[in-house]
């Protein structure tokens, strides 16, 4: 019993906090992948944030910057830990899913916009 949530956190283990994502960006000029459906990123993202739906990850890859660490978002955390092991597999070696997703950026009060 006590090895699952080991093994969920050797999976996900690589997820970032909100704090620990803003400071990605800030000092590493992290780019943000929104990997939401398109409606959802819409009604509310990250402010310079990419959408790539994640339906789409493996065709639009390759428009994302090799040479910058990535921060994957999703809605709960759940999808950017797949987008995130898919984009490694791609050849990506910087990316983190952020931990909680946008309903973790939501409860920290932080900003959204809708502007593409």
């Amino acid at each position: 019993m006590l090895v699952i949530p080991a093994l969920r956190r050797g999976r996900a283990g690589s997820a970032v906090s909100t704090g620990e994502a803003i400071q990605m960006v800030n000092q590493r000029q992290a780019v943000w992948v929104d990997v939401r459906p398109a409606e959802q990123f819409q009604a509310g993202h990250i402010a310079q944030a990419r959408n790539v739906p994640a339906a789409e990850l493996e065709q639009k890859a390759a428009s994302l910057p090799k040479n910058k660490p990535l921060v994957v978002v999703c809605d709960n955390g759940r999808d950017s830990a797949r987008a995130a092991a898919k984009l490694r597999a791609q050849g990506y070696t910087d990316v983190v899913p952020l931990e909680g997703g946008m309903r973790a950026w939501a409860a920290a009060s932080l900003p959204v916009t809708r502007k593409g």
